[in-house]
């Protein structure tokens, strides 16, 4: 009995202690384009898609910023689109296991530690309407990983969450892959190649600025609301 009554507690600690041990062994491992590409140059399709998919959850799931170099990988391997439909599958994955990974060993003792204040603010969270939670996975501005921990943290509602993902995330995720598939490894090299890329496609710029509300939006909600 003992044991059940501390087990919130120390599901948290292990939730947190977990979360750091990954932090700090993502700044030790790296990764680059041409170790995700050379694997997968000349398999079948459908075999190197599953490949994919298996190596963006679990390399990311254990090094905290390599997303990046998946998503240029991805652009240069497949393509704009199918790169997209790729990761966008494999970050429903990500959302299920962290939300479930949060909710399992973390919510109680969140539950149980919230003052009267902090208890509002955790059910205003669990109202929160479908169209701000696509807004939030969106916009460009908060992590997919902190978003999908902090929904498993609150009273969230599980498919309300996963339907969330499934409508807000192919925004983001879509305009990335087009953007890196034109601009390449030029990206993380050279800053005016991704100046130079959206000169020559304004109507990309265009688009761009749907962004740019996105933010907005997200800031003005969460200085309003929390």
């Amino acid at each position: 009995m003992e044991f059940k009554k501390y087990k919130p507690d120390l599901g948290f600690l292990l939730l947190a202690l977990s979360l750091l041990l990954l932090w700090f062994l993502g700044r030790f491992f790296h990764i680059d384009a041409q170790s995700i590409q050379k694997p997968l140059a000349g398999l079948p399709i459908v075999v190197s898609s599953l490949i994919f998919i298996f190596l963006y959850v679990t390399v990311t799931f254990f090094l905290f910023f390599s997303k990046d170099i998946f998503y240029l990988s991805g652009a240069l391997i497949f393509g704009p689109i199918l790169s997209g439909l790729l990761i966008f599958i494999s970050e429903a994955i990500n959302a299920f296991i962290l939300f479930y990974l949060a909710r399992c060993l973390g919510r109680n003792f969140v539950e149980k530690s919230l003052g009267d204040k902090f208890k509002k603010l955790d059910e205003r969270l669990g109202r929160v309407k479908l169209s701000w939670l696509c807004v939030f996975r969106a916009a460009p501005l908060i992590p997919y990983r902190f978003l999908d921990l902090a929904a498993g943290l609150t009273n969230l509602r599980f498919k309300k969450y996963m339907l969330a993902v499934i409508l807000g995330s192919p925004v983001k995720v879509f305009w990335i892959q087009y953007v890196l598939f034109g601009v390449g490894e030029s990206v993380f090299k050279d800053p005016n190649a991704l100046i130079a890329y959206f000169n020559k496609n304004p109507g990309l710029m265009v688009f761009s600025l749907i962004y740019v509300i996105l933010v907005a939006l997200v800031i003005y909600k969460v200085r309003r609301e929390y």
